[in-house]
């Protein structure tokens, strides 16, 4: 028989860490936490906000029912048809390209290795347009999409001579394959099908207009497989950051974390180009949001996630409410933010001698 002895004292979790059982410690800072809730609560705000402001916009007070499914007459409409697919793509899809582009600034070491400044995005995007257009029952879009930007990132990989690890170089190459991937998207918009140019305004500027619940399905699985697989990759990269010869030496395997990574950012802005076009700029703004609010070191994937997620609804609720213009395409604002954004990092990096 065996004896038990109750009076043994039980391990404590160590300080800044979240345990998961007896075996299992995951390094939580505090300043993330409070990070996480507040954009949870900012993002919370915002879809509500997008549900219920404007014309057809559903009474607070009916919001609940239809949130469960029991709306009837017009929110049943509003709903299910107009803005809750809707809602539902933009927080999809800004999560997905607010993660891949923390993955990829993680990998590159460099604030500007996105997939709108390499070139990912506009591959993505030339790639659903092509297959949209040219083979529109033959070839699905998603598909289109992944294609684009797995030859738009082989191309960068190729011409850069050094793969993903100079940063100068890999921005550089980068602009070029997002230049030739948007001349092929207008080229086969304008040239080859005029007539459907209006139609195809997601392909061009990126759109959240008359989306389904078919789109939401398609980037939410997406979404559902790649995080599990970027939370076991985190910790990697950001034992990585130290550099790959202690990442080596620790055991971290720092090639097949970067590998993992970059297929990894690739599916997530694949998946969301395909269903709202290349919306510019989000993978490159959410990840330095994400570090600044926190000050620390580390991918930030779920804040990165969090707040692309956030800046996409906010764009789009700019897009649906503001009275100057007639639903202009959610891209056009995030282009406007993002550009800024873009020529201040630009111009940090220059003066630091990196560019």
């Amino acid at each position: 028989m065996t004896v038990t002895d109750r009076t043994a004292p039980v391990r404590k979790a160590p300080r800044g860490y979240l345990t998961v059982g007896s075996t299992v410690a995951i390094p939580v800072r505090r300043a993330s936490v409070f990070a996480a809730a507040g954009l949870f609560v900012l993002l919370l705000a915002a879809a509500v906000a997008t549900l219920a402001w404007g014309r057809l916009g559903i009474d607070l007070a009916d919001l609940p029912a239809a949130l469960v499914g029991n709306a009837e007459g017009k929110d049943r409409f509003v709903f299910n048809r107009l803005r809750g697919p809707r809602l539902t793509v933009a927080i999809g899809v800004g999560a997905a390209l607010g993660l891949s582009g923390a993955l990829f600034q993680s990998v590159t070491r460099n604030p500007l290795g996105s997939p709108d400044v390499i070139g990912l995005s506009a591959g993505a995007g030339a790639g659903a347009a092509f297959c949209a257009l040219m083979f529109p029952d033959t070839v699905p879009v998603p598909v289109g999409a992944l294609i684009g930007a797995l030859l738009a990132m082989a191309l960068v990989y190729v011409s850069t001579g050094t793969g993903f690890r100079n940063p100068a170089r890999l921005v550089i190459a980068g602009i070029g394959v997002a230049a030739m991937g948007a001349a092929l998207t207008q080229y086969v918009v304008y040239a080859l099908e005029r007539d459907k140019a209006s139609v195809l305004t997601a392909y061009v500027n990126g759109s959240l207009t008359a989306r389904s619940w078919t789109d939401a399905t398609t980037v939410w699985l997406v979404l559902t497989a790649a995080v599990p697989l970027a939370a076991l990759v985190s910790r990697r990269l950001d034992i990585g950051e130290m550099g790959d010869d202690i990442a080596e030496g620790l055991g971290a395997e720092p090639k097949k974390a970067k590998t993992l990574a970059v297929l990894l950012a690739i599916a997530l802005s694949a998946a969301a180009v395909s269903v709202s076009g290349p919306i510019a700029f989000i993978a490159l703004t959410a990840p330095q949001i994400a570090r600044r609010l926190t000050r620390g070191s580390g991918p930030h994937l779920l804040l990165s996630a969090l707040t692309g997620g956030l800046l996409l609804v906010l764009a789009d609720l700019c897009s649906q409410q503001l009275a100057l213009f007639d639903d202009l395409p959610v891209g056009i604002y995030t282009m406007a933010i993002g550009g800024a954004y873009l020529g201040y990092l630009l111009v940090r990096e220059w003066r630091k001698g990196v560019l």
